[in-house]
C-alpha cells in the first residue's frame, strides 16, 4: 500500500495515513484505525520475523487491538482497556506462530492512539513512535523501548548517536516474544492544531529529530501533504543511497478543539517554580534588608512607619533581619495598602 489515505474521523480530529514498501521485497508495517465506544482509535504496528512472518504479525496486532479495545469492559479505565487489548494482540501472534512453525518467531511492535473529546491516551510497545506536537515544539514522545535507548536513558550515548548507530534495531520489547509484555501507557492533555505522529522506524529513524519535527509541523501545507510529502520524501532519500532501505509508515492526526482534559504541572515545571518562589523571596527580603538598613522602620497600633510615611495595613504576618546585631522586625503587605502622609 503507497497511496495517501483520509481517515474518516469524528469532527473533533482529522487524520491521513501512509505505508510504503520502501526498498524491501515485502511491506511488513501495518496500519489501523476503528471507532471505538472510548474514542477514535489509530494504530500503527511494524512486524519483524523475516518473510511472511512480520506481515503476519503487524496485522494481527492492528487486528486484535482494535477488536480488544471494541471489547473492553465499559467500567474500565481506558488505559487498562488498552493494556489487556495490546496483550490480546501478543498472545495472538504467540498462539498464531505455534500453529504455522514457518511463522514461529514473529513479531511486532506497536503504538495506538485512542483520542476522544476528553484526551489523547497513548500506548506503545518497541521502537515504532508516537510524537504529540505544538506548533513547531515536541511536547511529548513515547521512548523506545531499544537497546541503543537503554544507554540513551543511561546517559552513555545521545538520541542522535542512537539512531546513527548499527544497533538501533535492536528492540528490548516487542509483541510475539514474550507471554507477558510490559506495555507504557499514558493519557495526554491536547489543544487545538495539535498533531499526534504515529510512525515506525522507517520515518523517525531516517533523519535528526528536530528536521522529523520541523516537517510534521509545517503549517503551509494541508495535513495530507504533509504526510505524503513526508513518505515521498524518506522514500526517495533512501533510494538515492542505493534502496534497501526499511518499510516506512506514517499516521498523523491533528486536532480541533481543546481536549476537556486540562495539562497539569509536570515534575521539572513544579521543581522549576518552587524555585523561581525560592528565588522571589530571598529577591524580597534582600529588597527588605536593604530598605530598612537605610530607614527609620517603626510599628505602632497597626501600623507600619517607614520614612515618615505611614502604611495603613492589618499585618499578619512578619519577618526579623538581624541588622548590626539589632534585630528589626519587618511586616510583609500586599500592594493594597493605603499610603497616609503624617501631619
Amino acid at each position: 500500500m503507497e497511496d495517501l489515505i483520509q481517515i474518516p474521523t469524528p469532527k473533533y480530529i482529522k487524520a491521513y495515513a501512509e505505508s510504503r514498501i520502501g526498498g524491501r521485497s515485502e511491506n511488513q508495517d501495518s496500519f489501523g484505525y476503528a471507532e471505538t465506544p472510548y474514542g477514535f482509535l489509530v494504530t500503527v504496528c511494524d512486524g519483524m520475523g523475516g518473510g511472511p512472518g512480520g506481515k503476519t504479525a503487524s496485522s494481527i496486532a492492528v487486528e486484535e487491538i482494535i477488536n480488544g479495545v471494541k471489547e473492553g469492559n465499559i467500567e474500565d479505565t481506558v488505559p487498562n482497556i488498552l493494556i489487556k487489548a495490546i496483550r490480546r494482540a501478543n498472545m495472538a501472534i504467540i498462539n498464531y506462530g505455534m500453529e504455522k512453525p514457518e511463522l514461529k518467531g514473529m513479531g511486532s511492535t506497536c503504538t495506538v492512539l485512542i483520542i476522544s473529546e476528553k484526551c489523547a491516551t497513548v500506548a506503545h510497545v518497541g521502537d515504532s513512535r508516537v510524537y504529540q506536537l505544538r506548533g513547531k515544539s515536541k511536547v511529548f514522545r513515547t521512548f523506545d523501548h531499544s537497546m541503543v535507548f537503554d544507554l540513551v536513558k543511561q546517559g552513555v550515548i545521545s538520541e542522535e548517536q542512537a539512531r546513527l548507530s548499527a544497533q538501533s534495531n535492536v528492540i528490548t520489547r516487542a509483541l510475539g516474544v514474550k507471554l507477558d509484555v510490559e506495555v507504557d501507557v499514558v493519557e495526554l492533555s491536547y489543544e487545538t492544531g495539535d498533531r499526534f505522529l504515529l510512525c515506525t522506524d522507517g520515518i523517525h529513524g531516517t533523519m535528526p529529530e528536530t528536521q522529523l519535527i520541523a516537517a510534521v509541523s509545517d503549517r503551509k501545507l494541508q495535513l495530507g501533504a504533509i504526510t505524503d510529502t513526508l513518505a515521498t520524501t524518506v522514500d526517495g532519500t533512501g533510494r538515492s543511497e542505493g534502496g534497501g532501505h526499511d518499510n516506512l509508515t506514517l499516521a498523523i492526526v491533528e486536532t480541533n478543539i481543546n481536549s476537556k482534559l486540562k495539562q497539569t504541572m509536570s515534575k521539572n515545571m513544579k521543581i522549576s517554580f518552587l524555585i523561581l518562589c525560592v528565588v522571589c523571596a530571598i529577591s524580597l527580603i534582600v529588597n527588605v534588608f536593604a530598605v530598612s538598613s537605610k530607614s527609620e522602620v517603626e510599628f505602632k497600633d497597626g501600623f507600619l512607619t517607614m520614612d515618615s510615611v505611614t502604611y495603613d495595613k492589618n499585618f499578619k504576618d512578619s519577618v526579623q533581619i538581624k541588622v548590626d546585631n539589632d534585630t528589626t522586625t519587618i511586616t510583609y503587605y500586599n500592594q493594597n495598602v493605603t499610603k497616609k502622609e503624617n501631619k
